[in-house]
């Protein structure tokens, strides 16, 4: 939750209100409207305007900080696993299934490909 004077960074700009992406601004207040889109009203410094706007078009610096930190981190760890030929920890980053999920039995009757095929419809 945003407290009133909170310093926020436009990330989005959902309504197109020509909101500048990535510039700072200032919560002013909380829209109470139950029937409006809106949830705060910003001040912008650097063009001097208020603008309405949805919660997701805002967000906390710590939090994008933390995000970026933490994509810098996954992509350096799968640059090392590359580098290193470390296929568990690089299957483990990217999140592909193990090949023993994948394969399936090639040697298989015909009744039970049916049957195979049957019980994987059903669910």
């Amino acid at each position: 939750m945003f407290r009133l004077g909170q310093k926020v960074i436009i990330q989005g700009d959902r309504f197109e209100q020509n909101l500048p992406i990535g510039e700072y601004a200032y919560i002013l207040a909380y829209d109470k409207n139950p029937d409006s889109a809106f949830d705060f009203v910003i001040r912008v410094p650097k063009l001097d305007k208020t603008f309405y706007v949805p919660e997701a078009d805002i967000e906390q610096e710590e939090v994008l900080i933390k995000k970026a930190s933490a994509k810098a981190q996954r992509d350096a760890l799968i640059d090392y696993a590359l580098r290193t030929r470390n296929k568990e920890l690089f299957d483990e980053l990217v999140g592909s299934k193990k090949k023993e999920d994948q394969e399936e039995p090639k040697n298989m009757s015909q009744r039970d490909f049916i049957r195979e095929v049957n019980r994987r419809a059903w669910v």
